[in-house]
């Protein structure tokens, strides 16, 4: 583990928004390494995982060791932000025919609820958590969240669609924050990094997720 100070924060570098997510992290004080394999995840202090497409990473982490170690940390209590198809990753539940990869959120969500590339849009998201005004969110290909279980909570939404979640140490976001200047999401995940994984077992209190229970 690093000096929390600067903590060091992977980032998954399957596909997506890793280098975007690189700026963003080290413009609010953090450093940040590319996690390809296991052995990536060694002494982090927190972990993205960015947009991108959910089948592919489920095609490239399938059969090897990275998803189960992903599972483990996450499971451990590695503070964990996902976005758009990190939110997916980190659900449940997936709506429409894909498995659960990751897990670590207590919601259901769906791919690609809004339409496929041409529904794209940028919408202000109202994130009392974060302070100040709206946070701009750019929605691309974006996943909807379809139901919130009692382990988790709403951090942030989009008119009356849940876009943002969190259950205690792990992040998810329907939106891409890594796209615009705006960095108080970025930040306030690095908060809960700096607080250390005392955190981690309060993740799981209740149990087990339950969406759908």
């Amino acid at each position: 583990m690093s000096d929390l100070v600067r903590p060091l924060v992977g980032v998954l570098a399957l596909h997506g928004g890793v280098s975007e997510h690189e700026t963003a992290l080290a413009e609010v004080g953090a450093d940040t390494r590319r996690v390809r394999a296991p052995e990536d995840l060694d002494g982090l202090d927190g972990l993205v995982i960015p947009g991108g497409e959910t089948t592919t990473i489920h095609r490239l982490t399938r059969g090897g060791e990275l998803l189960p170690a992903l599972r483990s940390a996450v499971d451990a209590g590695l503070p964990t932000l996902g976005t758009c198809a990190g939110l997916i990753a980190l659900a449940a539940e997936v709506r429409g025919g894909s498995e659960p990869l990751v897990g670590g959120l207590d919601v259901a969500v769906r791919r690609n609820a809004w339409g496929r590339q041409p529904a794209s849009f940028e919408a202000p998201v109202h994130a009392p958590a974060l302070g100040g005004e709206d946070v701009p969110g750019v929605f691309i290909r974006a996943p909807r969240v379809e139901e919130v279980g009692p382990a988790a909570e709403v951090l942030a939404t989009c008119g009356d669609e849940v876009v943002a979640v969190r259950q205690g140490v792990v992040w998810g976001t329907a939106f891409h924050p890594e796209l615009t200047p705006d960095r108080r999401l970025h930040a306030a995940f690095l908060e809960v990094v700096r607080a250390g994984h005392a955190e981690g077992d309060e993740r799981r209190t209740g149990g087990a997720c339950r969406v759908g229970a």
